[in-house]
Parts: C-alpha cells; sequence; structure tokens
C-alpha cells in the first residue's frame, strides 16, 4: 500500500495507499466502456494487488523483528531496487516519456519536492508505523487518508460534506479511538509512537495523492515514479549507508526483501493500475481494501500480532468508511 508508488484512485481526483506504500495514477483517465471480461480480469487484478500491498507490510514487520533491519534500511533499499525497476519498465514502455523527464530541467523541481515531501516520509512513516505497532493497525490507519482528502476536496469546492462522508467522518473517529484505546477511554492501549506515524503516514500519503498529478499526467505513471524513488532512495543513501549497516539477512531474509521490491511494490502496482484501468477506478478502490484486510490476516498468521474484538470492531468502522467517503 502506501509508501508504494501512487495509485489512481476515483476519490476526489486521485489518492495513494503506501504501499508501499502504498499504486499509480498515469495521468489518463479511461474513457472506454469496460467489457464485462475486462471487468472481471481488473477485478482480479486489482485484489491482487491489494493483497500484495497488505502482505507487504507484514513482510516488512518480519524483515524488522527477525532481522533487526531497521525502517530506514527498508526503506532506502526498497526505495533504490524498486525506482531501478520502475526506471527500467518505463524505457521499455514509454522511452520517449522517460527521456522528456530526464531531459526537462521545468521538470526537476517537482521531481525533487515531490519525492523528499511525499515518498520518503510516506515510506518511512509508514514503515516506523509497522515498527511500533503492526502491519494491520498501520495499514488500516493509512486508510484515514481519504478523510484528509475529503477535506481537501470540500475546501477546495467551498461545499460542506455530504451524508455519506460525514458518516463516514464520524464511523472513522470512532474506529480510531477503538483502536488507540482498545474501549477504555481513559488510556492508550496503541502506542504513542505508533499512533503519532500513523497519523502523520495518512497525511503524507494524502498528500502523495494531489501533489505528483501533474508530473503523472505529463510524464506517465512509470517514469514519474522511477525518477522519485531513485531521487528519495539517493538522498538518504549518506545517512543510512545500507552497506555499512547490513542486517543479519539469510537466504530467506533475502527472499522476503526481494518480495517487498518485487511483489509488495512494483508488482503491487502493475497489477492495481492495470486492474483500475480494466475495471474502472472506483471498482478498483473498493477491491484495493483487500490491503488492510490482508495486513491484519498476515500479521496474525506470521507474527505474534494478536487483534482483541475491539481492534477488529475498529478496523471494520475505518474500512467501511471506505466505502462511504467516496
Amino acid at each position: 500500500m502506501a509508501g508504494d508508488g501512487v495509485r489512481e484512485d476515483a476519490h476526489h481526483g486521485g489518492r495513494n495507499k503506501a504501499g508501499d506504500g502504498d499504486g499509480a495514477h498515469d495521468g489518463r483517465t479511461a474513457t472506454l466502456a469496460h467489457t464485462p471480461k475486462d471487468i472481471m480480469i481488473g477485478s482480479v487484478l486489482a485484489l491482487l494487488g491489494g493483497t500484495l500491498w497488505g502482505v507487504n507490510g507484514t513482510v516488512s514487520k518480519i524483515l524488522m523483528d527477525d532481522y533487526q533491519c531497521s525502517p530506514l534500511w527498508i526503506a532506502c533499499v526498497r526505495q533504490l531496487a524498486a525506482g531501478v525497476i520502475f526506471v527500467v519498465c518505463a524505457a521499455a514502455t514509454t522511452p520517449r516519456q522517460l527521456a522528456g523527464a530526464v531531459k526537462d530541467r521545468g521538470s526537476w523541481p517537482s521531481f525533487l519536492l515531490n519525492a523528499l515531501v511525499c515518498v520518503f516520509f510516506v515510506q518511512v512513516a509508514y514503515l516506523q508505523s509497522i515498527n511500533a505497532t503492526n502491519s494491520g493497525t498501520a495499514t488500516v490507519l493509512q486508510s484515514l487518508n481519504l478523510l484528509l482528502l475529503l477535506l481537501y476536496t470540500c475546501v477546495r469546492g467551498r461545499r460542506l460534506p455530504q451524508r455519506r462522508e460525514a458518516a463516514g467522518v464520524a464511523l472513522a473517529f470512532v474506529g480510531v479511538v477503538l483502536i488507540a484505546t482498545g474501549g477504555n477511554l481513559s488510556s492508550l492501549s496503541l502506542p504513542v509512537d505508533g499512533l503519532a506515524w500513523g497519523m502523520l503516514n495518512a497525511l503524507v500519503t494524502a498528500a502523495f495523492a494531489v501533489m505528483p498529478l501533474k508530473l503523472m499526467a505529463r510524464w506517465g505513471g512509470m517514469t514519474a515514479n522511477g525518477i522519485m524513488f531513485l531521487i528519495s532512495g539517493a538522498a538518504m543513501l549518506p545517512f543510512v549507508r545500507p552497506w555499512q549497516n547490513m542486517p543479519p539477512l539469510d537466504a530467506a531474509g533475502w527472499g522476503l526483501m526481494a518480495f517487498t521490491v518485487v511483489g509488495g511494490t512494483f508488482g503491487a502496482f502493475w497489477l492495481f493500475l492495470t486492474g483500475s484501468m480494466k475495471a474502472g477506478p472506483m471498482r478498483a478502490t473498493m477491491l484495493g481494501t483487500s490491503e488492510p484486510v490482508m495486513a491484519t490476516v498476515s500479521a496474525v498468521l506470521w507474527t505474534s500480532a494478536v487483534f482483541t474484538p475491539t481492534d477488529l470492531t475498529g478496523f471494520a468502522l475505518i474500512i467501511l468508511m471506505v466505502f462511504l467517503v467516496r
């Protein structure tokens, strides 16, 4: 999900979900009617994309807990590796757009700003949120970016939220309270740093849905994601120095890293984007709710995460909000 690129979305002009991070917005809106076959294939692809994003969060948690990989190390390596794959695919599919973006000096300040403000903080905030809590909680909190996008849309459109949107806001508020307090309003059951990183992740994920849209429209999703990922990863190199702070990865650990780059970032991006184009962005977005569901399920199955009925009720309310705020 979050932190995994920019996803096309019908919510108020688009949003990202991280992915790795959070998918991509390629700047084009499909205008052709979707055939039943397209809808079926696209729905499956979008569902798989969301599933990979959810599993990716749990894989990142395993890397942090079992292999002592720091969130910054994972973010740096994943951004550089995924950025290379994005750029290679852009060179193969849209070489003119890639060459144009590289040569256009006027676009580089925007690339730099988006890479540092959006990609860097989306990656780091999401991974830090997972590190402080678990993949299920972090991914559900990330979904609150829709509320920030709703606020942005209402302010920009000079309107009040509609009834269903207001209901979604109320559900999300109750859901966050339940997750943070465990139903006991006198204390926090969620670590303060986990809640803070989760809220920051929702904020920067919402920003990532809006800020890069012009770059996506001009240069395409592959090119824009590739350049921004590479810039952000390269900016981290002097501070993270991944070659000096190599965690004790065995064959299984390197396999998990390969998955988080190829499957959880690039693969999820490609599947969701293709599914969105075939089935329509709204249908793909609804199917994308498989991300928090899979993050929660995989966290229970593969890690020591334990969720109370109160936690699961809060999760359900926030996921229901996704269907209302659109």
